[in-house]
C-alpha cells in the first residue's frame, strides 16, 4: 500500500495526515501524540475515525498541523483521519458520515469591522 495522503481544517487549523502500513504510531509535528495532545479528550476526538472503523493499530500515522489552538487543530486531524478512511474502504463513509466525522465545520471568527471594538460589538454611544 502506498502512502495516502489528506489534509483537514477548522477555524484556522490546517491538519496534513500522511497515512501508511504500520503499527499504529502516531506522530504529530514529529512527537508523540499523546505528548502533543495531553488531554483524554483531544486524543479521544483524533482517535475517533480509527477506532470507529476498526483501523486502531494498523497504520503508522504522520501529521503536520499548524495554525489555531489544540481543539481546531484535534479537530482538524480527525477530518482528515477520516477523509483517509473514506479512500482506504468505500464502506466506511457509511460509518463516519451519520457522526458527522465527515463534515468541514466552516464557522470561523467574524473579522473585526472599522468603527466598532468587536467584530458586534460597538462603541458606548453617548446622546450627550
Amino acid at each position: 500500500m502506498e502512502v495516502i495522503h489528506k489534509i483537514g481544517r477548522r477555524k484556522t487549523a490546517v491538519a496534513r495526515v500522511y497515512l501508511a502500513q504500520g503499527k499504529g504510531k502516531m506522530t504529530v509535528n514529529k512527537k508523540d501524540m499523546t505528548a502533543y495532545f495531553p488531554t483524554a479528550t483531544l486524543q479521544y476526538k483524533v482517535n475517533q475515525p480509527l477506532v470507529m472503523t476498526n483501523n486502531d493499530g494498523n497504520f503508522d500515522i504522520t501529521v503536520n498541523v499548524y495554525g489555531g489552538g489544540v481543539t481546531g487543530q484535534a479537530e482538524a486531524i480527525r477530518l482528515a483521519l477520516s477523509r483517509a478512511m473514506c479512500e482506504l474502504d468505500v464502506e466506511n463513509r457509511s460509518i463516519l458520515k451519520p457522526e458527522g466525522l465527515l463534515t468541514r465545520d466552516p464557522r470561523m471568527v467574524e473579522r473585526k469591522k472599522f468603527g466598532q471594538k468587536k467584530a458586534r460589538k460597538k462603541f458606548q454611544f453617548s446622546k450627550r
